[in-house]
């Protein structure tokens, strides 16, 4: 997983959520790590332990530390230290080990770029959950008494029409003192059939919800107002259980070699961020978190056994199954949501193996299986999953581990889209000189996943990598930005003068070269065999959803010159940003969205399929490695543009001969 350190004597430093790590020597501190490497951390004093703005959080090799100093102990609480907390500027390395460092929100300069934005669709029927109603009752009297809680149900269904309601035990606790305190002016607070609150006078007008998109990398959350629909705030995070692993198998291994505890350690991080997002929201909006009475929750398959603490192990054993298809009801309060104490946690149904409700939010959204057209649907990550179909057929969905090399990892200069990330990447074919743009308009420090599929399909186009993806070395003799480094060749993006460090020439090389190759050939596999099996082919597909924020931002044209997308039309691909957030958005104010997708699931028109069934999938993957593709053929407009530019003889020779 990390990277081997330049000498036995030397300690490899990880930064997340960043995911920059980089090799340093005894006696450096974490905080001339975190420079060195381009991650922000705030020092306001400098480095000179004054300030205690530096906090970071130390999750793995504290004991290879410095042990803390007055500074540290002036600015940390009990707890902040009892919890691994450390002043970057005096946390000092005095032994070879390995460091894993988390940069929590409130240390960083400059903030990472998170979507929430989705493409916005109007639901079914406004008809949440929860609703509030405000009762007028005339007191007991000697001569016409009756019971405290049948009092407030035949009010409900005398003013409201609500039949066959009844009391949360915990409510019938305080009714009595609360329906004569108010002089029996109330505001009952209803989930579906149950009350789960009452409150003196007329509150009708307070009445929220939360929606939570959980990202393997990032959070995003959205207060609601249940009475209109309307977003009031939004929020997001970089996924606290990052420091304990990039992607979900390394956390799966994290739960297997910790047990219980380690399925506690996920929760309990995730929840944290969770909250965090809920108190911001609130803050924003002027809202009490326990005036939240419903919270809605979306993410694929081991985000949502993480969360709610199901045992993990089996959906990564063949046949791969998930321990539920349905959707999950519990109280909020039994996840450690901060909300009101009675309030519903709602997560969404799960498709089936890795696919989960992140991706049933998307089908919310976009409707896929009642479509008339044939669609594909692309959730790009460290875990991909792909749908295709349309009503006619209904919707064939499955995944495949793509790995966290679009998320930065792997990549030698590889980090995650904050500033100082190299976004945006042209070469020229004549000079093979690079432009490029930096997320924050500052000197770069890496580069993050749309710059990595950039540069690829730049170096392909140029020719500086040929259909194979090897390196064409003969190109060494007309730029000195084409060399041989420590790990094979490499192409240089920005010398070391113009980077934000000083110290190293950023560089993509042959190794990163192969890794995106591994992981655009994953994608394409699985596209390419759930075209086979409903018979198409991927010209028949109308429209291509890309959704999440990591494909918002992808070059459409880059994806697909490098195979990582079916060679659709341009104007055929939709970005519909996050949608697993919309649809989760729509599904907490309209139980007849979550009624509707459960229906269509049950019915089998979104279904599941293990791509690891399909006898020839390490045929397809193989061919899916070169660029775009062995077969040329499947990207005709690619191979034009190539054939073109004069840049590949050898594909040119290759079409002539099957000609």
């Amino acid at each position: 997983m990390f990277e081997r350190r330049d000498h036995e004597d030397d300690a490899m430093v990880i930064f997340q959520p960043h995911g920059r790590r980089g090799s340093f020597k005894k006696g450096t501190s974490i905080l001339d790590a975190a420079k060195e490497l381009g991650v922000d951390i705030s020092s306001v004093c400098g480095g000179r332990g004054l300030c205690g703005k530096c906090k970071v959080k130390i999750v793995k090799g504290s004991d290879y530390l410095s042990p803390a100093d007055p500074s540290e102990l002036k600015f940390l609480t009990k707890e902040e230290i009892e919890a691994g907390y450390r002043l970057a500027c005096c946390a000092k390395i005095f032994a070879p080990c390995e460091v894993l460092v988390l940069v929590p929100e409130r240390s960083r300069v400059g903030k990472q770029r998170l979507q929430t934005e989705g493409f916005e669709v109007p639901v079914m029927r406004f008809n949440p959950a929860v609703r509030k109603y405000f009762i007028e009752m005339s007191p007991p009297t000697l001569e016409n008494a009756t019971f405290d809680d049948e009092m407030v149900i035949k009010a409900l269904a005398q003013h409201y029409n609500l039949l066959d309601v009844d009391f949360h035990y915990e409510v019938l606790r305080f009714l009595p003192k609360v329906l004569r305190d108010s002089n029996w002016k109330i505001t009952v607070t209803v989930w579906k059939n149950t009350i789960i609150d009452v409150e003196p006078g007329d509150t009708t007008n307070r009445c929220f919800g939360f929606a939570c998109d959980i990202g393997s990398t990032k959070l995003a959350g959205f207060l609601m107002d249940l009475n209109t629909g309307k977003v009031l705030s939004v929020a997001a995070r970089m996924n606290p259980q990052i420091s304990y692993g990039e992607d979900i198998l390394t956390r799966l291994t994290y739960v297997l070699l910790n047990g219980w505890k380690g399925l506690e350690d996920l929760q309990k991080a995730v929840v944290n961020g969770i909250n965090e997002m809920i108190e911001e929201c609130c803050e924003k909006a002027g809202v009490k978190p326990e005036e939240i009475y419903e919270t809605v929750f979306v993410g694929n398959t081991a985000m949502m056994m993480y969360f709610l603490k199901i045992w993990p192990e089996f959906v990564a054993k063949s046949p791969f199954q998930p321990p539920r298809m349905g959707g999950v009801n519990l109280p909020a309060r039994e996840a450690g949501i901060k909300c009101h104490p009675r309030a519903n946690l709602y997560f969404l149904d799960t498709i089936g193996g890795w696919v989960g409700a992140d991706n049933v939010a998307n089908m919310i959204v976009t409707k896929l299986f009642d479509s008339e057209k044939l669609g594909m649907c692309i959730d790009v990550g460290t875990n991909t999953e792909i749908g295709i179909g349309c009503k006619a057929t209904g919707v064939w969905y499955s995944s495949c581990a793509s790995g966290p090399a679009f998320e930065g990892m792997m990549i030698k200069y590889g980090m995650r889209a904050a500033d100082g990330a190299i976004e945006k990447i042209a070469i020229d074919p004549e000079t093979l000189e690079p432009s490029y743009r930096v997320i924050g308009d500052t000197k770069p420090v890496g580069i993050c996943g749309s710059g990595i599929v950039d540069i690829m399909a730049e170096l392909f186009k140029s020719g500086i990598i040929d259909w194979s993806g090897r390196f064409n070395k003969e190109l060494a003799e007309r730029t000195r930005r084409i060399r041989l480094g420590p790990d094979g060749w490499e192409y240089v993006i920005a010398w070391k003068e113009e980077t934000a460090s000083g110290e190293h020439d950023i560089v993509f090389t042959q190794k990163d070269v192969r890794e995106i190759q591994k992981a655009k050939a994953a994608i394409h596999a699985v596209a390419s065999i759930l075209c086979k099996l409903h018979n198409v082919t991927e010209k028949d597909i109308n429209v291509l959803y890309v959704v999440g924020a990591f494909g918002n931002y992808i070059d459409p044209e880059s994806a697909r010159t490098i195979g990582m997308y079916p060679e659709v039309p341009i104007d055929r691909i939709k970005f519909v940003g996050n949608s697993a957030g919309t649809g989760a958005r729509m599904a907490l104010i309209s139980v007849d969205e979550r009624e509707y997708i459960t229906k269509a699931i049950k019915e089998g028109r979104i279904r599941h399929f293990e791509i690891a069934a399909y006898p020839k999938f390490n045929d397809e993957y193989v061919s899916s490695m070169y660029l775009p593709h062995k077969d040329l053929k499947r990207f005709p407009e690619t191979i034009e543009l190539i054939i073109r530019l004069g840049t590949h003889p050898e594909i040119k020779r290759a079409l002539e001969l099957k000609a």
